[in-house]
């Protein structure tokens, strides 16, 4: 078992307190600290410690100099000798941008396309930086509120009758002109119209269109503090402040709003339209770079390639159901992610990881507390709150002790038995 000496990204949307404060460093930090990156993408792969603490090699250069070691051999064989998932902490002071991810499919036919007419995979238009699909599962560490998926088309329909805004009702007209039942027959259609038409507006209107919608917004949330659309409508004066060209400010309101309690988590499939308004939360996901944006943000926006592989599915806005494994072990149920598991540990006393997370990669990171990791030959690891460790598969059954609570990301015991499918 290993420290993990992890990197911080620091990016614009990013927190001066949250991760500073989790790392015990002085806080507030200079720069907006915005992730955590735990795995071994190699953008920022976390450094392998040695018995003093000390950062050594990078995780990828350890896996790739050994695989079945550090992996396992099944592991090791299923994702060609790379450790499949990502594991992040992310501290959301700002929205980050709208986004969706591809599917496998698309993953790999777009980014064959784009080696094909010789795009560099730096380039600040390239969409697609690898072939691989990138399901993600966000879960809270405080409170975190997020968009996620596209509303049911009759609630959008009574919303933009809230608003009584003549630009808003001429920019999303698919749903503005059909009753309440026939979007519930029609809702991938009207939804893929109305996202295309708000997408696509010329850039002359999309000012006026942001500000006449910030207006109502805002007129609506003075007349129904507590109406039902309140607190999708406060958000929008201060993104269109903030991005007063961009019609993805008018898209957030025909997209769910979510608000998970710390210990909740979303899953995110692909396609899923999607964005992290504000908190701090544990995020897991395949080992892949490839987001296609499509707003509230200043990075290239491939409008095309979104709408080709969005999901107009309502829905997908319900936190993930957890299931108690052992006790004080809970996993989120997370569906069709061969690539990771993540578990939630609340411990106090003494307890042993149970037998299917025996054979896995894992990471342990610990968020309140502090633990001590006691392997199969009797090691120990003592971990403290903000300090990530790595388990390889020959870690063995591990004992856990102290009070702590603490996540596990892991790759799914099907896939270490050889069974090609998730839980």
């Amino acid at each position: 078992m290993y420290l993990l000496h992890n990197p911080v990204r620091e990016y614009a949307w990013g927190s001066h307190t949250a991760l500073a404060e989790l790392l015990g460093e002085p806080a507030p930090s200079a720069v907006p600290q915005a992730e955590l990156w735990m795995g071994a993408h190699p953008l920022a792969p976390s450094c392998v410690c040695d018995e003093h603490g000390v950062p050594g090699q990078g995780l990828d250069a350890c896996i790739a100099a050994a695989p079945e070691r550090w992996l396992g051999k099944a592991v090791a064989a299923r994702f060609a000798g790379e450790l499949p998932f990502l594991f992040k902490v992310l501290a959301c002071a700002q929205p980050l941008s709208l986004q969706a991810h591809p599917s496998e499919a698309q993953a790999t036919t777009g980014f064959a396309r784009e080696e094909a007419a010789g795009v560099p995979r730096d380039a600040p238009e390239r969409t697609y930086k690898d072939a691989r699909h990138k399901p993600e599962l966000i879960c809270a560490l405080t409170r975190f509120v997020a968009w996620c998926g596209f509303r049911e088309p009759g609630e959008s329909c009574t919303l933009l009758r809230e608003l009584d805004c003549a630009a808003l009702k001429d920019a999303c007209a698919p749903l503005h002109d059909t009753t309440e039942a026939t979007a519930q027959g029609d809702a991938t259609t009207l939804l893929s119209a109305t996202t295309q038409s708000l997408l696509t507006l010329p850039a002359e209107r999309c000012a006026h269109l942001v500000a006449e919608t910030a207006r109502a917004c805002s007129s609506y949330v003075a007349r129904q503090p507590s109406g039902p659309f309140a607190t999708a409508c406060a958000w929008v004066p201060a993104l269109a402040q903030r991005y007063p060209h961009d019609p993805g400010v008018v898209l957030t309101l025909l997209i769910n709003l979510v608000e998970l309690a710390p210990g909740e988590a979303l899953f995110l499939p692909a396609g899923t339209l999607h964005a992290y308004a504000e908190g701090v939360g544990v995020e897991i996901m395949a080992n892949s770079d490839n987001v296609l944006r499509g707003g509230l943000t200043q990075k290239y926006v491939d409008v095309a390639e979104l709408l080709r592989i969005l999901s107009f599915r309502p829905g997908g806005a319900q936190p993930v159901a957890t299931q108690r494994v052992s006790p004080g072990l809970f996993r989120y149920l997370t569906p069709n992610a061969e690539e990771f598991a993540l578990y939630r540990l609340e411990a106090n006393g003494e307890a042993t990881l149970p037998e299917e997370l025996a054979g896995a990669p894992a990471v342990v990171l610990v968020t309140h507390g502090h633990l001590t990791l006691t392997d199969a030959s009797a090691r120990t690891l003592p971990v403290q709150k903000g300090r990530a460790a790595y388990l390889p598969p020959d870690a063995g059954r591990v004992v856990i002790t102290g009070s702590a609570t603490a996540y596990l990301a892991t790759t799914p015991h099907t896939v270490c038995s050889g069974i090609r499918k998730g839980w």
